[in-house]
């Protein structure tokens, strides 16, 4: 990794970068500025009064305020700005909230550049229209939004295929290592005007304070303008407070209130409520419910719903320390994790700083269960197989390495020592083997302290790790699942999941070095044309639940079993063939291909509730081998197929339907698995989505299609 990477950061003119006054953007360019590895060649660039600054390496630009009368100050500001960076020469110039800075500063300094979005941009000059929006795509190298709220209002009327130059970087926190001690107090921190709410919170901490006299409030916070005033014997309206004074004043409050009219960003305040350990209300504006997820949410944002809500919270204290320590354990965005992530970002618009993969062949070890003990039944749905096609197929060069196998051949009676053995093992093939890329997925068999000895033996190395399994807290087998990842997941550089992103950040993991992949087809494995041939079978379901040395065990089963137990009464007339189901065991290897070839149509269903975009290899199977294949319409899946390629179902009756329809239409459904199969190997082959994997490890942009 290369720290020599010189910077130079923008604020907008007048934002103030000082301890006592410090504005939404100049908080966050100090926090990630402290965690930062470029901070020794970063300069940050500003025009405010008033010292002590919130970081060093701060130059503060004073204009000539004679000149600025007759020209405008933000043009002045970017005159002296301009000077100083062609003195300096930097290799990224990043800008914060202002389109309008990086057109004058790029027409004259020859650099890359990231535009950081901290409000709406359809408010702010530079990025007010859509043409405007798609020229800063096309120019910047990256554009970064504090919420997928102002992402999403970016791409107001423009096509998302230029997304993957984008991305969301939340304002981020540092983690408290306890709740301090809580006084009978409710706070509110923000302008103290109607935009903020700051009337429904007076109207109802007014009330609250009459009927709970021992409970005390306060607020945080100015305006010039005018604005509601609360007079009460047990309000204190402070004022406006230095950063780490309305830090403290958070500590000792039991309940914070964010009760926003207006489309909030991000909110900050939000955060750094539910951080201290905070029972936090909030309004369901802009971007504020992506701050924490343990949140009270207005459901109306009045002064009576506020009232009623901290009622409750005064009166049920077991519920209101419940959401306390969920709030103050599960911090969403934390300062470290997410400051990685932009270096990350910074990193990856100089590749040859890490590795080249268009000029240089990789070494890669690919660790995961190959099946070797039982007889590779697995080989046509093993994932890890069809990754180590892929490496070699883009001119990689792969060592595959099976951890279960190898704990087997090495059993013993202390299955600790064989877990030893088996990283003595890893780290003597490193040496032998000198990889420039580690790749591993579904094991428990890696040490971190094993992860931690690469990269003592070569700085450069990449280490990513992959998962199949789904992701959702419903569904009981899946929190270990969870709970596997999270073991490795800030050790190595990226994760990749057939899950979506979004719904990590619901189940709260904060880290953002988290990717989806759509499984891929490999041509060697799903090499049938099924929709050419007449299969005597109507509809192909395999699932293997409850397994034990391939065959079921008995009183085991998962909601697919009764799902397929509703099905069937409802599909008379259909000749269908599911294994796993009833009296019929699993089927594996070549006999799973024979079964599945031998039907028209395949069921993609999966374990627990339909999440947006989890699949397993299952739809690889059943798509690239030309079977018309049925889809639960909640899981997304038509962001990629469309109608003419997959089938979705709404519900049970709707499945049976649409069975019995295009049974009865063949010419129909060969032409809808026919587009299905092309689109799919279209879209996500093995070549792809490997070569989508090692550029995303390096921090490289590119797109999933």
């Amino acid at each position: 990794m290369n720290k020599n990477i010189k910077i130079a950061t923008i604020l907008p003119y007048k934002e103030n970068y000082t301890k006592y006054k410090a504005q939404a953007a100049a908080i966050w360019v100090s926090d990630f500025f402290k965690y930062s590895k470029f901070k020794k060649n970063n300069y940050i660039f500003g025009s405010t009064s008033g010292k002590k600054y919130l970081s060093k390496n701060y130059l503060n630009i004073n204009i000539n305020n004679l000149k600025s009368k007759f020209t405008s100050s933000t043009k002045e500001y970017c005159k002296n700005i301009i000077e100083q960076c062609k003195k300096l020469n930097f290799d990224i110039i990043e800008i914060h909230n202002r389109p309008k800075v990086f057109k004058y500063l790029s027409s004259e300094i020859n650099s890359k550049y990231i535009l950081y979005f901290h409000n709406d941009p359809l408010s702010m000059k530079g990025s007010i229209s859509r043409n405007e929006r798609l020229e800063l795509l096309n120019k910047l190298e990256k554009i970064i939004f504090v919420s997928n709220w102002v992402r999403n209002r970016f791409f107001k009327n423009i096509d998302k295929k230029l997304i993957h130059k984008t991305e969301v970087v939340y304002p981020s926190i540092d983690k408290i290592k306890k709740i301090h001690q809580k006084e009978k107090k409710i706070i509110f921190v923000g302008k103290l005007n109607i935009s903020k709410g700051y009337d429904i919170y007076k109207d109802a901490i007014i009330k609250i304070l009459d009927e709970f006299k021992d409970w005390k409030a306060c607020s945080i916070g100015d305006e010039d303008r005018e604005r509601p005033v609360i007079k009460h014997k047990n309000h204190n309206e402070m004022g406006f407070l230095e950063h780490k004074n309305v830090l403290k004043n958070l500590n000792k409050s039991e309940i914070a209130v964010v009760p926003s009219r207006w489309e909030e960003p991000f909110g900050r305040t939000a955060l750094e409520s539910s951080s201290r350990g905070c029972a936090t209300i909030i309004s369901n504006r802009g971007g504020l419910t992506e701050t924490t997820n343990n949140s009270i949410i207005l459901k109306k944002l009045n002064s009576l719903e506020l009232y009623k809500e901290l009622k409750k919270l005064i009166l049920n204290p077991k519920k209101r320390k419940k959401i306390q320590f969920k709030s103050y354990k599960d911090v969403k965005h934390v300062t470290s994790i997410n400051s990685f992530f932009i270096d990350n970002i910074r990193e990856s618009l100089f590749p040859d700083f890490n590795l080249n993969i268009l000029k240089k062949r990789m070494r890669i070890i690919n660790i995961y269960n190959s099946g070797q003990k039982n007889f590779h039944r697995l080989y046509n749905i093993s994932l890890g197989k069809k990754f180590t096609n892929g490496f070699i197929r883009n001119g990689h060069d792969v060592l595959e390495i099976s951890d279960r196998d190898f704990i087997r051949r090495n059993s013993n009676i202390f299955k600790t020592y064989n877990k030893i053995k088996f990283q003595d093992y890893l780290i003597e093939t490193f040496k032998n083997y000198n990889p420039n890329f580690i790749f591993f997925g579904h094991t428990k068999n890696l040490e971190v302290d094993t992860i931690k000895e690469f990269r003592s033996l070569n700085n450069n190395i990449i280490i990513s790790q992959w998962n199949e399994d789904p992701i959702m807290q419903s569904l009981k087998y899946s929190k270990q699942n969870i709970s596997n990842i999270l073991e490795y997941s800030d050790f190595v550089d990226h994760n990749f999941l057939t899950t979506d992103p979004s719904v990590l950040q619901k189940q709260k993991f904060s880290l953002k070095n988290f990717h989806f992949f759509f499984v891929p087809v490999d041509k060697n494995i799903e090499c049938f044309d099924t929709y050419l041939k007449n299969p005597t079978k109507d509809i192909f379901y395999a699932m293997s639940h409850g397994v034990n040395r391939a065959k079921l065990k008995k009183g085991k089963s998962d909601s697919r079993v009764h799902f397929l137990d509703s099905l069937v009464n409802k599909l008379d007339g259909i000749n269908y063939d599911f294994y796993g189901f009833k009296d019929k065991e699993p089927i594996w290897g070549n006999d799973f291909y024979k079964a599945l070839i031998n039907s028209k149509m395949g069921l993609n269903l999966s374990r627990g509730l339909p999440t947006k975009y989890y699949t397993s290899n299952r739809i690889a199977s059943l798509m690239g081998n030309g079977l018309l294949t049925f889809v639960d319409k909640k899981t997304q899946l038509s962001d990629f197929f469309t109608k003419n390629e997959i089938v979705y179902y709404r519900d049970i009756n709707d499945l049976a339907n649409k069975i019995k329809f295009y049974k009865n239409n063949n010419t129909l459904r060969k032409r809808i698995a026919h587009g299905g199969k092309k689109k799919y190997f279209k879209l996500f082959n093995e070549l792809k989505i490997s070569k989508y994997i090692i550029e995303k490890s390096l921090g490289n942009s590119i797109s999933l299609y």
